[in-house]
């Protein structure tokens, strides 16, 4: 098969030929290798790349399948991982320079899920600087004159590229949804404490989740497959059997799903073409969609998103700041300063507005499958600036399952995701009313 054949195959497909024998392991490998090597000087996805160690990899899985042992559900499979997460073959340097040369010994539990389902970790991707809001290198795939979004800029813009069928990041505010939006893939951020962060960076524990990217909604369900279950290491994770995201995504609803289209407070900050595009859907899908208002009380909730995560980010970041502050960015240190300032009284006053929220929002999904709702405020924006967050908060404060689509389309052809977000701890529902989203407006 031709190298653009082989970059071409979803994982699910990729492990299906691996597992039978079509294709091995250091041809997929090498073949998202040479890929990386084409273009990653343009997209600039990658910050710890070592091909040798990748191919070392990929050959010791070959001899595991050649050899009769069990294959694991990514057996072969190049997966992309997130500079914030912690790897022992690699430096994981969180996009800062504070961090320069940080080498850790163990991996994060999210990589060793992942290296025990056989997965070839294949590098590190670029983050923004302590994912926040301070931009890397990384540029989109689909028009190298804008951003990716951020934080997880080079792993939406590792899998948009081809360059690798699958990779993981993380999101505190919008930093899945949101790249996933601007690049074109399908993006999951599942509900809070389903993927353990032991041994990433923490900005919030609150708000800190662990997500996917990949570019069939079907490929998000088989890593996700991976990744849940609990840890005793993060405490937000339950001891809990992990769901069967692929067997649920496979089956048909019981019924056609219903969703409640949500503008959301915000709704007068998105641009002009993503609210026409978003009442045509809602239009389209016709009595599967009903436009729902939030209470007048949700109209605080950025504010309050706001509150926890700069509190908690000087909480956690204050210390390494202080070390150099003159090597963080303005951004950074003004954010944790605000957090600084913040009384405990109003951090408090945050967190029990949040579980307000999420309460208030359960409530919809006893008539609702899922909220439909924009990923962002328009397409990816020119220049380097990683975009407005505003349509993902919400769903993180609370800690709801979100997942972005490509569906749609906006300014010069660019993605433009859209957003359903499902109840707490169902997200293998929510993944299934997502299937036959797609199934329906594809008919």
């Amino acid at each position: 098969m031709a190298e653009n054949g082989l970059i071409a195959l979803t994982a699910i497909e990729a492990s299906e030929k691996i597992a039978g024998g079509e294709i091995s392991s250091e041809e997929y490998t090498a073949a998202c290798l040479d890929r990386i090597a084409a273009i990653d000087d343009q997209v600039h996805a990658f910050v710890h790349l070592d091909p040798k160690e990748a191919l070392n990899q990929a050959r010791a899985l070959d001899e595991h399948r050649r050899n009769g042992y069990a294959l694991g559900a990514l057996h072969g499979i190049p997966v992309a991982i997130k500079d914030i997460f912690d790897t022992a073959d690699y430096k994981t340097e969180c996009g800062s320079p504070l961090l320069k040369g940080r080498q850790p010994m163990r991996d994060a539990t999210a990589v060793s899920r992942l290296r025990a389902a056989g997965a070839v970790i294949i590098g590190k991707t670029v983050s923004t600087e302590f994912a926040y809001f301070h931009p890397g290198p990384t540029r989109n795939p689909r028009d190298l004159t804008r951003t990716p979004g951020g934080s997880s800029s080079g792993s939406a813009a590792a899998v948009a590229s081809g360059m690798v069928p699958l990779a993981i990041g993380s999101q505190t505010n919008g930093s899945m949804i949101r790249p996933a939006s601007y690049c074109g893939v399908y993006g999951v951020k599942p509900t809070h404490g389903l993927v353990s962060r032991a041994r990433s960076l923490t900005l919030s524990r609150a708000l800190d989740h662990v997500g996917v990217f990949a570019r069939s909604l079907a490929d998000t369900a088989l890593i996700l497959e991976t990744l849940a279950g609990y840890d005793a290491d993060d405490p937000d994770t339950h001891p809990l059997a992990a769901p069967a995201f692929l067997e649920t995504l496979a089956g048909a609803p019981p019924m056609p799903p219903q969703f409640a289209f949500v503008r959301t407070p915000v709704w007068d900050q998105a641009e002009p073409d993503t609210r026409a595009a978003f009442e045509a859907l809602a239009e389209e899908l016709g009595e599967a969609a009903t436009p729902i208002d939030l209470p007048p009380s949700f109209t605080r909730a950025w504010e309050d998103h706001r509150v926890i995560m700069a509190t908690d980010m000087a909480h956690n970041l204050g210390g390494i700041i202080a070390r150099g502050p003159d090597r963080a960015s303005q951004q950074v240190r003004d954010f944790v300063a605000e957090g600084k300032a913040n009384a405990a009284v109003r951090y408090l006053e945050a967190r029990d507005a949040a579980r307000s929220y999420a309460a208030g929002l359960t409530t919809l999904f006893d008539r609702y499958d899922a909220i439909l709702t924009p990923a962002t405020t328009g397409v990816a924006p020119v220049g380097t600036a990683t975009g407005n967050p505003v349509f993902c908060s919400l769903w993180t404060l609370t800690g709801l399952p979100a997942v972005t689509l490509p569906l749609l389309a906006g300014e010069g052809g660019m993605p433009l995701g859209v957003q359903l977000v499902g109840p707490a701890g169902d997200d293998g529902r929510l993944l299934r009313s997502a299937n036959w989203l797609i199934d329906r407006l594809a008919g």
